[in-house]
């Protein structure tokens, strides 16, 4: 699976870090692959005939070469990485999946002699760097055009050919995780994740809790955010940023802002809109259980818009939930909140007239008037509500299931192992029946015929979500 390609200005600094050991020595046996000349020396494995310093003058020699003004980021850098766990693949395997890239990317086509110049390293088993000067060498600039859906569709014919686990289709879907930089900064910082990811949380809570956009934007400010709105001609609000107290950028002059849009795909505000519904003045809180299990079983009977509208409640609900949740579970049950993000996005149209979300957003706006006191039974009523969600979040999994939507269900899958393990740690005992799902509705030409309800997920152990990927761009 090939990421957006990065861009930067010193070659000699990308290949420094490439052949180097890593910021942790993770890299191992760092060595070329494939090349635009396929007899390129590795300057790994054969020093003597190639440095570090000769290879960055060879790729950049096009660029020095060009006529007219020379692109300020020249270095264009991708990682390419296979499952953890699909098979290793070979050298020669992927040197064919480097060359299909830049050919998909319009760097370097096949049989183009006069294509920009490019080199792939390989330092671990599981992916490659892919690296190119953006130059040709007749002395034109390059057509980079939709290189990341050209090179995902050359990724999917690999998958097809060698049995590979399918990623994801570019739906818009998966969660934005922090850039590189972003990460570094936490790093340095002493943070335990970055300010995208505290932004992420906070914006999507208020968002599943607001009535109106006064209302929204309050919450986000009384959770301590700076908040700047963006108003269109008429002066009515057609967008919003926000950004962390103290998370500055050039040298401290400026605050670092996020646009919802740009936090998370659903945090645009049209999308935050899309949940507001009228204030609920009862404090209903003790039907909250029975509204999740009688909405996961709605879920069950649930066309494919409908249900997109039904799980994007729920994942409002899990957000709700982990903020609200006793310090014993808060950690596991945030953590399925965060591993449920993906499932809660639905591809394609969703209706937001669903039974199932209409349950979900009571619950919702139930648990924000719980007492929060353990005294007042606030922390004994979310721990109840443990196995209710489980039980939706299950059906959930079942439902992408169906509709054969592959990452959602496997996010959902992984949201459950979560929550059942928050559900031990109370001592509660796991559900030992099936969700009530009853017959999980199929739409035609995309379900998967017999497609199960997930139960009985295994607890396996967590991925951490704040591993910055290896790409890197200096």
């Amino acid at each position: 699976m090939p990421k957006k390609a990065e861009t930067g200005s010193t070659t000699i600094d990308l290949l420094d870090y490439l052949f180097g050991p890593g910021e942790r020595d993770e890299h191992v046996d760092p060595h070329l692959v494939a090349g635009w000349d396929p007899d390129l020396p590795c300057p790994a494995r054969t020093p003597a005939r190639m440095t570090l310093a000769d290879l960055a003058l060879l790729l950049d020699a096009p660029v020095e070469a060009l006529r007219g003004p020379k692109p300020i980021e020249h270095v264009w850098h991708i990682s390419v990485r296979n499952h953890a766990d699909d098979r290793v693949l070979s050298d020669a395997e992927w040197s064919e999946v480097a060359a299909a890239m830049v050919h998909a990317a319009g760097i370097a086509e096949h049989g183009d002699e006069q294509a920009c110049r490019w080199i792939a390293v390989r330092h671990a088993d599981d992916h490659i760097h892919i690296l190119a000067t953006l130059a040709r060498q007749d002395g034109r600039h390059p057509r980079v055009r939709g290189d990341i859906l050209n090179m995902h569709t050359a990724a999917r014919v690999f998958e097809a050919r060698w049995g590979l686990t399918p990623m994801s289709p570019l739906d818009r879907t998966a969660r934005r995780r922090p850039v590189t930089g972003e990460a570094e900064k936490a790093a340095r910082r002493g943070l335990t994740e970055t300010a995208r990811e505290s932004l992420q949380r906070t914006v999507r809570q208020a968002a599943a809790l607001a009535h109106g956009d006064t209302d929204f934007l309050d919450r986000l400010r009384d959770a301590g955010l700076r908040v700047r709105e963006r108003l269109g001609d008429d002066g009515a609000l057609v967008g919003y940023s926000v950004a962390l107290p103290g998370d500055r950028a050039d040298g401290g002059t400026r605050p670092v802002w996020f646009a919802g849009s740009t936090l998370a795909y659903d945090l645009s505000l049209p999308r935050v809109r899309e949940r507001f519904t009228p204030l609920v003045t009862e404090a209903d809180w003790a039907l909250a259980e029975h509204r999740i299990r009688e909405a996961s079983v709605l879920l069950g009977r649930a066309g494919q818009d409908e249900g997109a509208g039904d799980v994007a409640a729920l994942g409002d609900l899990l957000a709700v939930a982990a903020a609200h949740s006793p310090a014993l579970v808060r950690d596991r049950v945030q953590a399925a909140a965060d591993a449920f993000e993906q499932a809660a996005r639905a591809p394609g149209a969703r209706s937001l007239e669903g039974r199932a979300r209409a349950g979900w957003r009571a619950s919702t706006r139930a648990l924000e008037r719980a007492p929060r006191a353990a005294r007042g039974g606030g922390a004994a009523v979310v721990l109840t509500l443990l196995l209710a969600l489980v039980e939706a979040v299950e059906a959930a999994a079942a439902w992408h299931r169906a509709q054969a939507f592959r990452a959602q269900a496997k996010a959902a899958a992984e949201a459950a192992v979560l929550l059942r393990e928050a559900a031990g740690l109370t001592g509660a005992p796991p559900p030992t029946t099936k969700p009530r799902t009853g017959r999980v509705v199929r739409t035609p030409g995309r379900g998967l015929p017999g497609a199960a309800p997930v139960t009985g997920v295994p607890v396996r152990p967590r991925p951490d979500p704040g591993r910055p990927g290896p790409s890197r761009t200096r």
